[in-house]
C-alpha cells in the first residue's frame, strides 16, 4: 500500500509479463485473492483496481498438483457419448494426483475405447483450475442433526443451535447463530465450546463447488478444501449409480487425511462440473478403500470396504450417508494375498455375478490384482475366485515412490472386453486389458476345484 502508483503499474506489468500466458484469467484470480485480504488493509481503504491485482499476486503461488506422482486410477462412461464412431465407448479417467508436500487431489483425463479395445487419451490442456464455493448451498437440517448424532455430537446446545435454523439453511446462517450465541474460544462452557466446533467442522466438512461450464474435463482439480482433508483427497473410486428413476449419479468414496486421521468420505456429481462433498456416517465409516455397487440390491444400498486392514466386507443401508454392521465377505487365501485384500472399485455387473476385481498384498509388501464373483440378488455370496493373480508388477512397473505395487480404484467393461486403468508403484498410470468371458471361465474352473 506504501508503493507509488508508478511503482505499483510497472511491478505489475512485470507479474503478468511472467505469468499471464501461464494461466487463464490470471488478472481474475489476483483479484479474488485480494478480496480475501481486503480485511487487513486499513480501514476505508480503496486501492485502485492494479493495486488491488499487485495485492492478489503477493498472496497467490503456483503449485503442481501431478508434480509428484499421478496414480490409483478409477474409470467410469462420460456423461456424453455423442460423436463417436460405431461401437466406440467414451470414458472418464480420474487420477489421484500428488505434488509438493504429498499433498494428493483429484484430477480428470478424457479416453475413447474403440470398437477394436484400442484405448486413446486427449490430451490435457495446459492450464489447470480450482472450482469455486457455492455460497449458499443448503444443508438438510434433519440429516445435518442425524450427522451431529452419529459423530456424537449432539447435546442442549446443538438443539438450541438447531432449533434456530431453518429446514435448510446455508453455512452464513449457521454462522450467524453460533455468533449469536455468545459463545467464544474463552466461553466457561467447555461442552457447549466443544460442540460449536463439532457442528462447524461437520458443516465445513460437506460442502459443494462448480467450475465454469466452459472449462476442460482436464483443467479441474479436486484439491483439498475441508480440515478433514487438508492433507489430501485420496484414491476416489467413482462409479456411474443408476438411481430408482432410471437416472444416473456419479458417485466417489475417497480417503480424507488431515495428517493424522485417515476417513472415508463421499463425493457426488450428475455432470463432472458440480461436485458435492459430504460425510459419511456410521461405526462402519473407517479405514479405507469403500466401493459403493452401482445400484441398489433388493431396495438398499450395497458397499464394500476393508473394516481391519485384512479382509474385504460387505455391508448395506437404507441411506447412502450411513453405514453399520459390516460382515467379512472374502478373507486371504492365496500366498500373493496373505498380508491382506482390498476392493480395486466398485464392481461390475454381468450376467454372471456382480464382478470385482481386488488387490492382494503378499510377500516384501508385493501387490497383485486379483478378481472374484458374487451372486447377482445376494452379493454376500461368493461364486468364483481367481486362484491366480490376474496382474503383478513387472520388471519396468516395478520402481517408484511405493515399489512393486500394481493397484487400481476402478475398471470400465466395454463390450466383452475389461479395460483396466491401474497405478505402477505410485507413480505413473497405465491400461491393461482383458477378455471377461476368459476371466470367468478361469474363475469357474477354479470354483470347480
Amino acid at each position: 500500500m506504501a508503493l507509488t502508483d508508478e511503482q505499483v503499474a510497472g511491478l505489475l506489468k512485470q507479474v503478468l509479463g511472467e505469468f499471464a500466458n501461464r494461466h487463464e484469467h490470471v488478472e481474475e484470480i489476483f483479484c479474488a485473492r485480494c478480496e480475501q485480504m481486503m480485511i487487513y488493509l486499513a480501514p476505508g481503504a480503496q486501492p485502485s483496481t492494479e493495486r488491488q491485482t499487485l495485492i492478489g499476486a503477493y498472496f497467490t503461488h503456483e503449485y503442481s498438483p501431478e508434480s509428484a506422482a499421478l496414480f490409483n486410477p478409477s474409470i467410469v462412461p462420460h456423461p456424453d457419448q455423442s460423436g463417436l464412431s460405431k461401437g466406440a465407448l467414451r470414458f472418464i479417467l480420474s487420477l489421484r494426483a500428488t505434488g509438493e508436500g504429498h499433498i494428493s487431489s483429484i484430477t480428470f483425463r478424457i479416453g475413447v475405447v474403440s470398437a477394436q479395445h484400442h484405448i486413446t487419451l486427449t490430451p490435457p490442456v495446459p492450464f489447470v483450475m480450482e472450482p469455486e464455493r457455492v455460497p449458499n448451498a443448503a444443508y438438510d437440517k434433519g440429516l445435518f442433526a442425524h450427522k451431529l448424532e452419529e459423530a456424537g455430537v449432539q447435546n442442549d446446545f446443538c438443539r438450541r443451535v438447531l432449533d434456530q435454523l431453518h429446514e435448510g439453511f446455508t453455512l452464513k446462517e449457521l454462522h450467524a447463530v453460533l455468533f449469536a450465541s455468545g459463545l467464544t474460544e474463552d466461553t466457561s462452557d467447555a461442552t457447549a465450546s466443544r460442540a460449536a466446533r463439532g457442528i462447524l467442522l461437520l458443516a465445513e466438512s460437506n460442502y459443494e463447488v462448480h467450475f465454469t461450464s466452459d472449462s476442460k474435463l482436464s483443467q479441474r482439480v479436486l484439491f483439498p478444501s475441508a480440515p478433514s482433508q487438508s492433507n489430501g483427497i485420496e484414491d476416489a473410486r467413482f462409479v456411474r449409480f443408476q438411481n430408482d428413476d432410471g437416472s444416473f449419479t456419479y458417485f466417489a468414496t475417497y480417503t480424507a487425511y488431515d495428517g493424522k486421521i485417515t476417513l472415508p468420505q463421499l463425493l457426488e456429481t450428475p455432470d463432472f462440473v458440480h461436485f458435492k462433498f459430504r460425510t459419511l456416517n456410521g461405526p462402519a465409516v473407517q479405514n479405507k478403500g469403500m466401493a459403493l455397487f452401482p445400484r441398489k440390491i433388493n431396495g438398499q444400498y450395497v458397499m464394500l470396504s476393508r473394516q481391519d486392514d485384512e479382509n474385504i466386507l460387505i455391508m448395506f443401508s437404507n441411506h447412502i450417508h450411513f453405514w453399520a454392521e459390516p460382515k467379512i465377505l472374502l478373507s486371504p487365501v492365496q500366498p500373493w494375498e496373505f498380508f491382506k485384500m482390498g476392493n480395486c472399485g466398485s464392481p461390475i455387473e454381468t450376467e454372471r455375478g456382480w464382478l470385482v476385481l481386488s488387490h492382494g498384498v503378499g510377500a516384501m509388501r508385493k501387490y497383485c490384482l486379483g478378481a472374484f464373483l458374487l451372486d447377482l440378488n445376494d452379493p454376500t455370496r461368493v461364486i468364483g475366485r481367481l486362484r491366480e493373480p490376474l496382474l503383478c508388477p513387472n520388471k519396468a512397473e516395478r520402481e517408484g515412490y511405493v515399489p512393486n505395487v500394481v493397484y487400481s480404484c476402478g475398471v470400465l467393461l466395454h463390450g466383452r472386453e475389461l479395460v483396466i486403468p491401474y497405478a505402477m508403484s505410485d507413480s505413473a498410470t497405465s491400461f491393461a486389458t482383458v477378455s471377461l468371458d476368459e476371466l470367468l471361465a478361469a474363475m469357474e474352473r477354479n470354483e470347480a476345484h
